[in-house]
């Protein structure tokens, strides 16, 4: 007879959708999912749970689709920009004599 019992109570516990509230999670594997931001290559964006913490996953885009011009405009952006070299200027000559007016004496 307690034999029958237990074998009820653990069908029961199986079947019972609080029993993880309860005990612990009975899976093999413990899983943490973090909500994550996705942007489709349309532009449009879905919440999913993702398994490491990231705030936005944005899928590539597929150049092929793309019309001539607008792919010859993001491949120029993802080039690396040449960096403009400035010239020095010539440092101004700095005379001393030109303040000597300003100079308290004693």
């Amino acid at each position: 007879m307690y034999y029958i019992l237990i074998k009820i109570m653990l069908i029961v516990r199986n079947l019972s959708s609080a029993s993880a509230a309860i005990t612990r999670i009975h899976r093999l594997k413990y899983f943490r999912h973090y909500p994550t931001k996705v942007i489709l290559p349309d532009g449009s964006s879905i919440t999913i749970r993702y398994h490491e913490p990231r705030q936005i996953i944005k899928l590539p885009l597929d150049i092929s689709t793309l019309s001539e011009a607008e792919a010859k405009a993001r491949l120029e952006r993802r080039r690396p920009k040449t960096k403009v070299k400035e010239q020095q200027e010539d440092v101004a000559h700095f005379d001393a004599r030109k303040y000597l007016n300003l100079i308290k004496k004693k």
